[in-house]
Parts: structure tokens; C-alpha cells; sequence
């Protein structure tokens, strides 16, 4: 069975964990796109909208009569053909939610993890815990631990760190709960602390 290296703050090993059997399956690259794609989407808020010409200001009356003026034929100054009209097929209010099975999003998020610890860029870390909300504490953390940029995950109650951690170029700081497939592509690293660690592969079991 796999194992995984516990270390302290500064790259010591402390100890070693046994890994779940999910780590040994291949990476779902399929699975994994549609995550992000997924992700990304729903980010969209959807709240884009033109008017038509039943909404644009504007009176219903035939500007001049139909024939003898010379002119173009007109109906009203309402029409998307006249500055100030109305658009055609403008984009709409409407909802980008992409809903995917739990199952699929476990499996996906479980890939990335395989993929990072097969990197060498996860880090299992015995405690993430800082003296006090600082960036300077923080800084120091995450220098000892020699990585980049990071994705940093720990249990909700260790606010400080998500405090500290704000101003850090590159960091970006997250509950276990929260983690989702696109962050952890989005980051070189990925550090978690063990209680963390041990509360997601826990899915798994």
C-alpha cells in the first residue's frame, strides 16, 4: 500500500501515513476536465441582458406615412434596425448552473490528489497551527517548507492561518471541506496539515 511522509515545519519526517487504495487507481483526465470546466461555469453569474424593442423607450406610432414621402418604409422608431432600437438576440438573464454527480466530483478531486502525491508536490504537515494571525507568520511557515505557490488546507478552526495568509502572493489558504479540483491544478503545491489530510481521504473509506 502507498504511504505518504508526515513532516514538521521545517521538511523533517515525523512520520508516515498509509495512503487509501483510491491513490493506486489511474487519474480520471476526462473526469478531471469536466470538474473544471464544471467549476468554471458556475462562476458565471448569467446576469448579462439587452433589451428588445417591446422594452426599449420609445412610442409605437408609424414615424411617416407608408408611401409617397421617398423614404425607407418604417413602422416604429423602436426597431432594431434604428439607432437607440432594440437588440435582436441580444444575450438574456439565465442560469450557467452545471450540476455533475457527487460521485463524479469525488473521483475527479481524488485524481488531482493522486496526481500532486505522485508529483512529489503534496505535503503532509503535522501542524499548521501559527502563534498569531501574521503574514510575517505565515511567510516563515510556508518558507520552512521551501514550496512556491501553494494551495494551503487545514481544518476550519485554525482561522489565523486563513487571516495570515491573505496578503501572500501565490497562497491561497482553504477549509478541507471547501477543496475542489480546479484550486489544486491551480497551485503548484499542495500543503495540508495531517488533520486535514486525514478528514479528506476519509471520503474514500
Amino acid at each position: 500500500m502507498a504511504k505518504t511522509n508526515v513532516i514538521d515545519r521545517n521538511g523533517n519526517v515525523t512520520a508516515e501515513l498509509e495512503l487509501p487504495a483510491a491513490f493506486d487507481a489511474p487519474v480520471h483526465e476526462h473526469l478531471v476536465y469536466e470538474a473544471v470546466v464544471a467549476q468554471q461555469t458556475n462562476l458565471r453569474r448569467g446576469t448579462v441582458s439587452t433589451k428588445t424593442r417591446a422594452e426599449v423607450s420609445g412610442s409605437n406610432r408609424k414615424p411617416w406615412r407608408q408611401k409617397g414621402t421617398g423614404r425607407a418604409r418604417a413602422g416604429a422608431t423602436r426597431s432594431p434596425l434604428w439607432r437607440k432600437g432594440g437588440t435582436t438576440f441580444g444575450p438574456r438573464p439565465r442560469d450557467y448552473d452545471v450540476r455533475m454527480p457527487k460521485t463524479a466530483k469525488t473521483e475527479a478531486l481524488r485524481s488531482v490528489l493522486a496526481a500532486k502525491w505522485a508529483e512529489n508536490k503534496l505535503l503532509v504537515v503535522e501542524d499548521l497551527k501559527l502563534g498569531a494571525a501574521k503574514t510575517k507568520e505565515a511567510a516563515a511557515l510556508l518558507r520552512g517548507l521551501k514550496v512556491g505557490k501553494a494551495l494551503v488546507v487545514d481544518v476550519r478552526a485554525n482561522a489565523a492561518l486563513f487571516t495570515a495568509t491573505r496578503n501572500l502572493p501565490g497562497i491561497k489558504a482553504v477549509d478541507w471541506r471547501t477543496v475542489h479540483t480546479r484550486d489544486v491544478l491551480a497551485y503548484t503545491w499542495l500543503v495540508m496539515s495531517r488533520q486535514a489530510f486525514e478528514s479528506l481521504v476519509e471520503r474514500w473509506k
